[in-house]
């Protein structure tokens, strides 16, 4: 005598197989960080230059310098907070300090399923003093994980 298994066992069964299936994780493999990019540019005849030496750090952290007296690969990467509206960085080049002062708005923005969600930025103003730094010009405001530039860094 042949025993047969009841139908609801077997949805039950597929219903698992299904959901075991389709919870198998993959990796990120997407930028989830998004940087302000900036390049430096002669402000003697506009070509792109690169510093000699670079040092960066946020204001009141010089203990994570995320540029110490580095020569760099363009463009150059400042990341902002998005719990607040302003990130203010200082800046050496060449041994000269400068202050960069970012103001913008952050919002949320889906990167993928599985990377998760990543904060934009719109930068409104940027502020910065005239030691080293002649001029800053904004080439895109909206700040995302496209690599592309937001602002050439005149010196």
């Amino acid at each position: 005598m042949r025993r047969s298994v009841p139908g609801f066992v077997v949805i039950i069964i597929s219903g698992f197989y299904l959901l075991l299936c389709s919870c198998l994780e993959v990796a990120c493999v997407d930028e989830t960080e998004a940087y302000v990019k900036a390049n430096f540019y002669s402000y003697s005849d506009g070509q792109m230059i690169i510093p000699d030496s670079l040092t960066l750090y946020g204001i009141n952290m010089e203990s994570d310098k995320i540029y110490n007296k580095a020569i760099i690969t363009p463009p150059v990467l400042l990341p902002l907070r998005d719990s607040t509206y302003y990130s203010t960085f200082i800046i050496i080049i060449n041994g000269v300090t400068d202050t960069l002062e970012f103001r913008y708005w952050s919002y949320p923005h889906l990167v993928t399923k599985e990377c998760g969600y990543t904060f934009y930025h719109h930068i409104d103003t940027v502020y910065h003093t005239k030691n080293a730094i002649d001029s800053i010009s904004k080439t895109d405001e909206n700040v995302t994980t496209i690599n592309g530039e937001n602002f050439r860094i005149y010196y």
